[in-house]
């Protein structure tokens, strides 16, 4: 296995601990390959990622620096409740990415934030070319997915 230090990203210049911390669920050597497949995108403070309602954009991301706010507007006197805060390490947009549906959130950059994102696209490469390592990220997308289920479930019966 390849030191963490050593990781090379060739699509951005992310810090090897940044990069470790969003994949921590994968060896060096595959964060290494993933790197290839991945692109660097920034936000500043108060932009939107991702806007409820629109297209899913075709990509998921992976937090490696700043702070994120998930909004969901209510019925109840149109108000946004916040849904989650996330930071470094955390995944966004796997949801809309998986399902192909529009945006089930607002997601707004509290701070400059950086995110590498995986494309449809280059998801669809990976699965060719190394299924093993395609597979684990998707395990991931859906160990998240649940994770956020359950507790959406905990606060929904502490409200009843």
């Amino acid at each position: 296995m390849n030191s963490l230090n050593s990781i090379h990203c060739a699509c951005c210049e992310a810090r090897a601990e940044d990069i470790s911390k969003a994949f921590s669920f994968l060896a060096a050597d595959e964060i290494e390959e993933l790197c290839s497949y991945l692109e660097l995108r920034e936000w500043q403070a108060d932009a939107f990622v991702f806007k409820e309602g629109g297209h899913s954009d075709d990509y998921v991301g992976f937090l490696i620096e700043g702070k994120l706010v998930v909004k969901n507007k209510t019925d109840y006197w149109d108000k946004n409740i916040i849904i989650a805060i996330l930071e470094k390490g955390a995944m966004v947009g796997e949801g809309a990415f998986l399902d192909k549906g529009p945006r089930s959130n607002d997601v707004i950059a509290v701070e400059h934030s950086k995110l590498l994102t995986l494309s449809a696209r280059k998801m669809e490469e990976l699965i060719a070319n190394n299924p093993a390592l395609a597979i684990k990220i998707l395990k991931r997308m859906l160990h998240i997915m649940n994770i956020r289920l359950r507790k959406a479930g905990d606060r929904i019966s502490e409200l009843l």
